[in-house]
């Protein structure tokens, strides 16, 4: 099953019980940069977090990202 960038996020929301306010403040906090909870819910809509903030989330909800061949 492949699902894109927005479906992933929102499940690690879910999984994490977090608000899009909650992810950005934990986000702006980490990354020392400014997310809203109207900026986290933008880029969830149009699915277009960048991959250093994937990273970045992952990191903070203890997730690791894996990439493997076919």
């Amino acid at each position: 099953m492949n699902i894109n960038s927005k479906e992933q996020v929102k499940i690690l929301m879910v999984k994490e019980n977090l608000t899009s306010k909650k992810l950005a403040q934990m986000l702006s906090e980490s990354t020392n940069k400014k997310y809203t909870q109207q900026s986290i819910l933008h880029k969830v809509f149009l699915s277009s977090f960048r991959y250093d903030e994937i990273v970045a989330m992952c990191d903070l909800l203890n997730y690791k990202i894996t990439i493997e061949k076919k």
